[in-house]
């Protein structure tokens, strides 16, 4: 499965960060609300709304080959524009660049069949549908172990039959369909499961500390759901290789966006820290504050060169897999410092929702546990570090 798509843009990157910019000051962020944040259906109400100008304004999906109506951005020159539109908690999907549905296109182009891109990647390019990835199960099933996989895909009368729970599905309210990983008899294998299938069932949406999540976070239940030999995507028993190799770009994307979360959360912070004064002085001449500013972009430096490093390797056609785990552990912990440190700056102004600083804060803090524990990450990154005449032991090369 290939991981990067066709690209075509040769276009100033400046001059389209500058684009994102504006799109996402003058007509995402005014839209945004503590009451649209946990509200699905004005969700995609805001979206269809704000979509119209990101054509417009020639900013939609950046990711996607021009064939299939974008930009054909290859992987470093996302890296500004991501971070740029994930600023915005809404602009992300109003320029169908965010998750689920950035990696589900990328892996339907990678490993759908023309009947397949035509039917679903189709709609999800020009935005007339959502979609959803089922993989995470109740417990005993398949969380950060995608061994522990219970849901079950069968042979019978010529059709599969699947049956299972899935919990914590991004995008699952509302969605089309889902791409459901499930177990057959040549091993995990990937379904797309159209959303009126019978036994295909949206039983709730959870509800979570996080927001502005378009379709929720669903719980679904496949109950003897039946589906047709054309609903299996790429080939059987390959199920976890493709989510591994849909997760890789996926978490370096979530990077890119949430960089740019946590730089606006520390200018905010940086704002207000200039004209609030405590004790006959600007909180902004004292030196923790200061030493606070000053790790705060530290962080984001670094995060910002780890991202472009494991973005140049991805164009490249090298493998990510240990890369992009470093990246993510990095990055996900080091925007947390930075929105945290935010917060603090601003005292009970930065746990209040009279700024956007305290979703900010707790949007970036679930990025530890996506994509991956950082736990298992760490893991799996000292095992292969360390396994014998492994080249990475003694060189470091990621």
């Amino acid at each position: 499965m290939k991981t990067t798509t066709e690209r075509g843009y040769a276009g100033d990157i400046d001059q389209l960060r500058a684009r994102v910019r504006r799109f996402v000051e003058e007509a995402a962020i005014p839209l945004e609300s503590p009451a649209l944040a946990h509200d699905v259906a004005a969700l995609d109400a805001a979206i269809a709304q704000l979509r119209k100008r990101a054509r417009d304004d020639g900013i939609y999906a950046p990711q996607l080959p021009p064939r299939w109506g974008g930009l054909g951005l290859d992987w470093r020159q996302c890296v500004a524009v991501l971070e740029e539109a994930g600023r915005g908690f809404l602009a992300p999907a109003a320029m169908n660049c965010a998750p689920p549905d950035q990696p589900n296109m990328l892996t339907l182009l990678a490993i759908g069949s023309a009947a397949q891109q035509a039917r679903y990647l189709g709609p999800l390019a020009r935005g007339e549908a959502r979609a959803c990835f089922a993989m995470t199960e109740p417990s005993p099933g398949a969380g950060s172990d995608p061994a522990m996989l219970a849901t079950r895909a069968e042979r019978r009368g010529g059709r599969w039959v699947l049956n299972g729970r899935k919990m914590f599905i991004s995008g699952g309210v509302g969605a089309a369909f889902a791409l459901v990983l499930a177990r057959t008899d040549a091993g995990a294998s990937l379904f797309i499961v159209n959303a009126d299938a019978p036994g295909y069932r949206v039983v709730r949406d959870i509800g979570m500390a996080t927001g502005y999540q378009v379709g929720g976070h669903a719980e679904i239940l496949l109950q003897d759901c039946e589906v047709g030999d054309e609903a299996l995507l790429g080939e059987p028993g390959r199920g976890f290789e493709y989510a591994q190799l849909r997760l890789e770009p996926a978490r370096l994307s979530h990077c890119m966006r949430y960089i740019g979360r946590a730089a606006r959360a520390l200018e905010l912070a940086q704002g207000y820290v200039q004209q609030r004064e405590s004790f006959g002085a600007r909180l902004a001449d004292l030196q923790q504050v200061q030493a606070m500013v000053a790790d705060s972009h530290i962080d984001l430096h670094a995060s910002r060169l780890m991202t472009a490093d494991c973005a140049a390797a991805l164009d490249a056609g090298r493998s990510v897999k240990h890369l992009s785990s470093m990246t993510k552990v990095f990055v996900s912990e080091a925007v947390n410092r930075v929105a945290d440190r935010a917060v603090q700056m601003m005292g009970a102004l930065g746990v209040s929702d009279e700024t956007p600083v305290s979703m900010i804060w707790r949007e970036l803090r679930p990025f530890r546990i996506y994509d991956g524990a950082n736990e298992l990450h760490r893991a799996t990154l000292a095992r292969r570090i360390l396994r014998p005449a492994s080249p990475l032991l003694s060189t470091g090369k990621s």
